[in-house]
């Protein structure tokens, strides 16, 4: 049996690469390590993204655990241009997985992405194993296991957030475990 923890990053500061948690995002990474320190994590792996990194990082400590970076764990892109009604196009990707925005990625090219890290990370001899990304590619990556996860169920995830992957003998149940 193998454990894939997919965590969204705690509060952060903003959206570019480098914003850093806010203090309040700092204190849930605390409660985050906590929260792991019993699950007997071997391995973690990150977007490189600030606010991601320091997510996971008081565990990293903790555990003695070097945190793994991959760029494929990124927030996805919509679009390069500033769009006012970003969460109306949003919605649209997740009715066409196809549609595309200008300098954007398509819901299945960041899918795809992802999914190439996760079934990395199910080859890999650890048992136990922490992603750390975004929300809407933890959106897109929860969707390929419960299919009617959507874009209102987006809209729902909180800063942070955990979902539980088991994958035991080709057989996948996804459930989510933060409160």
């Amino acid at each position: 049996m193998k454990h894939i923890y997919l965590v969204r990053h705690c509060k952060a500061a903003g959206q570019e690469p480098e914003a850093p948690l806010t203090l309040e995002g700092n204190q849930q990474a605390e409660l985050l390590g906590e929260f792991f320190i019993n699950k007997n994590v071997e391995y973690i792996i990150s977007s490189p993204y600030e606010r991601a990194k320091h997510t996971i990082r008081p565990l990293s400590e903790r555990l003695n655990l070097r945190i793994h970076t991959d760029n494929r764990l990124q927030e996805r892109v919509l679009s390069i241009k500033q769009l006012d009604n970003w969460m109306e196009l949003l919605e649209r990707t997740y009715i066409d997985d196809e549609l595309l925005y200008e300098g954007g990625e398509s819901s299945n090219e960041a899918t795809t992405r992802g999914m190439k890290v996760i079934n990395e990370m199910l080859q890999r001899p650890e048992k136990t194993i922490v992603i750390v990304t975004h929300g809407a590619l933890l959106s897109l990556l929860i969707r390929q296991y419960k299919k009617q996860f959507g874009f209102e169920d987006w809209k729902k995830l909180t800063n942070p957030d955990v979902y539980k992957l088991e994958v035991n003998k080709g057989e996948a149940y996804i459930e989510r475990i933060w409160q």
